[in-house]
């Protein structure tokens, strides 16, 4: 192990002497991305290789039923191996990476490399139905992390390389490389200089390059753009619009709604028990909602619904237009129960792909319903188009929806109606859901990165860091002799917290206003402590956050404010202190 150090040592050595800062970091760029590739690799190879043992010649027979007991088994799995090997909470990749960016300075625990390398195949390949994306950008910016851990790199170059490690995901799973760094801008909502897309680019590129090599040209979304845009079909775009917006708020109320149904149960062998019976029935009834999903989104574009559909349990006439329009309607509906019940369950995924399902789903759907009217839309078309919609409004990332889908059809010929249905169903999902399914509780924390450079700064200051302790306390039976000898005298403080046996903080004792007595010796064992002191012009306490804490600076006018912990005195913050860290940390995370 000591050799293996001095050989990293004297390699870092070297580099610090030969390989400029901005040269190292676009290598660093260029090891991520192939890391999150090969990561985003390893996921779809190990959830196909057990959706490929799970559809055995021997099981053929008994398909619907396997749907039933697939899933209670994968969730079952995972299960055991959180509780007996990993013991670590698992969470929404995504989710996790932004709390690490806000709060822990872009440090994300190493396990998270190898956690969801493991769980989120079992559970997708059994039959889960979430998605890859969340999982793979998991793997990839704690890869990310790690590197910069390991290569001694500093906060600001950390947060670039968990930006690369997203963008390489994203474009290692589509092929999507122009798509994968948007989401990386949109959805980490990084402050990046133009100079730093440089990394975003060369990181993108060595993603989908350890794609092709290992996965060769397949595509999990492949399909080549027949039918051009109409302009005469804008009002019905328009209208999709709307449509979707509406579906992307009942996919984030759904989702709430579940999770806050499974919490009340405290005991994860219920919710395991509960949910597994749930996912167990919904896909004997829809097979199509098994796993992922690509199975259904491909079918649909190439306009073979009764493949879309799968082999259900009743009995339906597949050529009935309007039987088809209902399935694919419920498809829609119950991928969104399916997923959140997934998670509540104990499942790990993302729910990235899910908006993708629903969306083709509702896209479909809707222009059979057209056309059933009497009028012509493409099918196609309203598939790809409401994939936008879903993406933009329930992850609240319109831009990334609309290159994704145009990197996967080959050009922009829709490039109209992509940007309109985006836009409408982003608005109107913002003025229902204010924040994304991945920034909700990260939100109502306080926690959550914006592009409003100030209140990211803010948010990952941390309080403690800007407590100061070397001011003496004194207690309010104390006489001024006393004060003046035990805490005047040895204090290179001019504020002095009153505090009484238990520490709770009762007010302070400013210099400037004992300095007319105190050199009146008549005084010192007349007057106490509680005679002079008084109430602060406001005081902080320890769980709030910097901007609260900078806004009472403002209000109150103080320069030092007492922090509190439970009414207990632990410190002061002074004004000059708080500037000079802010506009530290400012030069430290802008990119």
């Amino acid at each position: 192990m000591s050799t293996t150090k001095n050989i990293f040592k004297k390699i870092l050595i070297w580099r610090y002497k030969h390989i400029s800062e901005r040269q190292f970091v676009y290598i660093l760029s260029i090891l991520v991305g192939f890391l999150a590739g090969l990561g985003t690799v390893i996921l779809k190879n190990i959830t196909h290789y057990i959706q490929l043992l799970l559809t055995i010649d021997l099981l053929k027979g008994y398909q619907n039923s396997m749907y039933f007991i697939f899933p209670i088994i994968g969730l079952c799995i995972v299960a055991i191996i959180k509780k007996t090997w990993l013991k670590k909470h698992i969470g929404h990749g995504i989710s996790t990476t932004l709390h690490a960016i806000s709060k822990r300075k872009g440090i994300i625990p190493k396990y998270n490399i190898y956690a969801s390398l493991i769980t989120a195949p079992l559970t997708v390949g059994f039959g889960g139905s979430v998605g890859l994306q969340g999982p793979a950008v998991s793997a990839g910016t704690a890869l990310a992390s790690y590197t910069s851990k390991l290569f001694h790199m500093n906060t600001k170059t950390r947060m670039l390389l968990i930006g690369c490690a997203t963008a390489g995901a994203m474009s290692s799973m589509f092929k999507a490389p122009i798509a994968g760094i948007v989401f990386a801008l949109e959805v980490f909502s990084l402050d990046i200089a133009f100079v730093s897309l440089v990394p975003l680019l060369l990181a993108s590129v060595a993603a989908i390059v350890t794609s092709y090599l290992f996965l060769g040209a397949d595509v999990l979304l492949g399909f080549e753009l027949n039918d051009t845009f109409q302009i005469r079909d804008i009002g019905f775009y328009a209208i999709f619009g709307i449509i979707t917006g509406i579906v992307s708020v009942y996919f984030s109320v759904v989702y709430f709604a579940i999770r806050k149904f499974f919490y009340q149960f405290e005991k994860r062998f219920v919710r395991l028990s509960i949910g597994s019976v749930i996912i167990g029935f919904i896909l004997y009834a829809m097979p199509a909602l098994y796993g992922e999903g690509y199975g259904l989104i491909n079918n649909l574009l190439k306009g073979n619904h009764i493949a879309a559909i799968g082999n259900t349990p009743f009995s339906f006439d597949h050529n009935n237009v309007w039987i088809v329009i209902v399935l694919l309607l419920l498809i829609t509906a119950f991928k969104a129960i399916a997923m959140s019940t997934t998670f509540a369950a104990g499942g790990v995924g993302g729910i990235f792909i899910p908006t993708l399902v629903m969306g083709s789903a509702l896209g479909n759907a809707s222009a059979k319903i057209i056309n059933t009217l009497g009028f012509h839309v493409s099918e196609a078309n309203f598939t790809l188009i409401g994939m936008t919609g879903l993406m933009a409004g329930v992850l609240h990332a319109p831009l990334t929806a609309i290159f994704l889908i145009a990197e996967i059809t080959g050009g922009y010929d829709l490039f109209v109606p992509l940007m309109l249905v985006a836009a409408i169903s982003f608005s109107i999902t913002k003025y229902f859901v204010s924040n994304s399914i991945y920034t909700y509780k990260l939100a109502q924390r306080g926690e959550l990165i914006t592009h409003n450079k100030d209140k990211n700064v803010m948010m990952m200051m941390q309080i403690n860091d800007l407590i100061e302790t070397n001011f003496k306390p004194v207690q309010p039976q104390m006489l001024l002799g006393e004060m003046l000898k035990k805490a005047v005298a040895t204090s290179a403080r001019n504020i002095f917290p009153v505090v009484n046996d238990d520490k709770q903080f009762l007010g302070i004792v400013l210099l400037d206003d004992i300095r007319p007595i105190m050199f009146d010796t008549e005084m010192y064992n007349s007057i106490t402590v509680e005679a002079i002191m008084k109430s602060a012009p406001e005081f902080i306490q320890e769980s709030e956050s910097v901007a609260a804490v900078m806004n009472k600076f403002k209000s109150s006018g103080a320069w030092n404010l007492p922090v509190l912990r439970e009414e207990k005195y632990i410190g002061f913050i002074s004004k000059s202190k708080l500037l000079t860290a802010y506009r530290n940390k400012l030069v430290e995370v802008t990119v």
